[in-house]
C-alpha cells in the first residue's frame, strides 16, 4: 500500500481537563512532601515574569530533540496562540518514530520531573509551582507519547495547524483509535504555508505583556 499522511488532531478541551487534573495531582503530592511553602505576592509575581521564558523553553527543549535525532533545524517553527492554549513548536518534516518520541518527553522530563524534585529538596516554591505547571501543560505530550510508542512503521510530521499533526505510513491508520486524538483526514502530502521562523498571536503578545505588568506590580508593591 502507498504510503499516506493521516492527519490527526487533539481535543483540546480535553487536554485542558487532562491538564488541570495533571496540575491538581501533582501539587498536592508536592505538598505532601514538601510540607507548607509560604506564597506570597512577591513569590507569585516572580512566577508571573518567569513562566513565558520557562514554557517558551518547553518548546525548546522540543527542538533539541528533533535536532539531536534526526530534524534539520531549518525546518522547525516556533508559535504562541495564548486563545488556543498552546504555545508550540513545529516540525515541519518527517522524522522518525525514535525521534518524536524523544522530542515529546524532553520538557516532561528536564523542566517538569526533574526541576520538580530540585524544588522539592530545596523547598523552592517558584521551581515546584513553576515544574507542576509544566507537567500539566504536558498533557498534549503525553498523550502522544502513549499512542505512538506501541505503533508501528510510521513517520511523523507536522505542519501548520499547532493541534493536528500528520502519521506518514502505508498502512491503514483511519480506524486507529487514539485516546484524546481524532483522525481527520488522509492527503497525499501535506501543505506547509507558513514557514515563519517564530510566530505570535495578537492575543498572545497581549496576554505576555499583561503578564509582565502584572508581575513587576506584584514585586515592587
Amino acid at each position: 500500500m502507498k504510503k499516506k499522511y493521516y492527519l490527526f488532531e487533539m481535543n483540546s478541551l480535553l487536554l485542558n481537563i487532562i491538564s488541570l487534573v495533571l496540575f491538581f495531582v501533582m501539587w498536592f503530592i508536592s505538598m505532601a512532601i514538601v510540607g507548607s511553602i509560604s506564597f506570597d505576592n512577591k513569590t507569585l509575581g516572580y512566577v508571573m515574569l518567569l513562566l513565558l521564558p520557562y514554557f517558551s523553553f518547553h518548546e525548546v527543549l522540543h527542538s533539541v530533540g528533533y535536532v539531536l535525532h534526526g530534524a534539520n533545524f531549518k525546518n522547525i517553527t516556533y508559535g504562541a496562540h495564548i486563545e488556543k492554549g498552546i504555545l508550540c513548536c513545529l516540525c515541519k518534516q518527517r522524522v522518525s518514530k525514535k525521534c518524536i518520541l524523544i522530542s515529546l518527553l524532553y520538557p516532561f522530563m528536564f523542566i517538569g520531573v526533574i526541576t520538580l524534585i530540585l524544588g522539592i529538596v530545596f523547598h523552592n516554591a517558584i521551581l515546584i509551582i513553576l515544574s507542576v505547571m509544566n507537567i500539566s501543560g504536558c498533557s498534549g505530550d503525553l498523550i502522544m507519547f502513549l499512542s505512538f510508542v506501541g505503533l508501528k512503521d510510521f513517520e511523523y510530521s507536522e505542519y501548520d495547524n499547532p493541534l493536528a499533526f500528520g502519521l506518514y505510513s502505508s498502512k491503514d491508520l483511519s480506524k486507529t483509535k487514539f485516546f484524546g486524538l481524532k483522525y481527520v483526514d488522509t492527503k497525499e502530502d501535506l501543505e506547509i504555508k507558513d514557514l515563519k521562523k517564530v510566530s505570535f498571536s495578537k492575543t498572545s503578545i497581549g496576554a505576555f505583556v499583561g503578564m509582565i505588568i502584572l508581575g513587576l506590580v506584584m514585586i515592587f508593591l
